[in-house]
């Protein structure tokens, strides 16, 4: 241990669960020694291909996230996800124009405006909270990641007005494979799992005096609703994609918890 790192009794009793589960796992799957060595080298491989995150959000986060809020008032937490990037560009709008992602001249997809009202679990409005947004283009891709786009591309922040609403045009997500050519990939490709997400927005919401609330936005009639890989859809999240002449039109309230 290093003489400079104080005793962390959380992280004794978390390591003392893991490693004892861990056991019980080996004991229950009854592995040989081949099987063992297979998972370990399966397991390094993961952690070098740098796809530790990419497991956890779609095995286990939803998981975690259930389990601390299942039956607490409020909108339903959903995956941060591995394309969160921050230093995004903060909106501005005029005479209650709709904020407008960044996005590129002749943006791929179908127009989006998307429309909300953000609240607390006592019914009170939150102006001036801040909304963070971002999602995927219209060929599946991430700006700041696996995309072509410019930085930034279909992100941004913004803030609700005195009635806690906030509206911002964009381009409609679409569905999209997580990656599939690492150890994550092999492990359903094993277990015959598809790796298919349901189109949705990424938002968080930050509030002075409440929890930052990182959530997820997704459209009914979805193939992908009941087999998100990462089994991040809840009923709360859910609303309509309407078609509207050349665009579409969607909205979802949010309510916050307090600190």
């Amino acid at each position: 241990m290093n003489p400079n790192t104080a005793k962390n009794t959380r992280v004794e009793e978390v390591f003392d669960l893991f490693i004892q589960h861990m056991k019980g796992f080996l004991d229950e799957a009854q592995l040989n020694h081949e099987e063992y060595t297979n998972f370990v080298n399966w397991a390094d491989r993961l952690g070098k291909k740098g796809e530790i995150p990419l497991f956890a959000d779609v095995f286990l986060e939803t998981h975690v996230l259930n389990a601390m809020y299942k039956d607490l008032p409020g909108t339903q937490p959903s995956l941060l996800g591995p394309y969160f990037v921050e230093g995004t560009p903060k909106l501005e709008n005029e005479n209650g124009e709709p904020f407008e992602l960044p996005r590129r001249p002749n943006e791929p997809g179908e127009t989006l405006y998307f429309k909300g009202k953000v609240k607390n679990v006592d019914g009170k409005v939150l102006p001036n909270t801040k909304v963070e947004m971002w999602h995927d283009d219209a060929s599946g891709k991430y700006s700041n990641f696996d995309s072509d786009a410019p930085d930034y591309n279909l992100r941004g922040h913004f803030y609700t007005d005195e009635n806690g609403e906030f509206e911002v045009k964009t381009i409609t997500p679409i569905p999209y494979s997580i990656p599939v050519d690492g150890p994550t990939g092999e492990f359903l490709a094993y277990t015959e799992q598809h790796s298919m997400r349901p189109a949705h927005l990424h938002i968080m919401f930050i509030a002075d005096g409440h929890e930052t609330l990182i959530t997820q936005v997704f459209f009914d009639g979805d193939e992908y609703l009941e087999t998100d890989v990462a089994e991040g859809v809840r009923d709360d999240l859910l609303t309509k994609l309407e078609r509207k002449g050349d665009y579409n039109e969607a909205s979802l309230d949010f309510v916050m918890r307090k600190e």
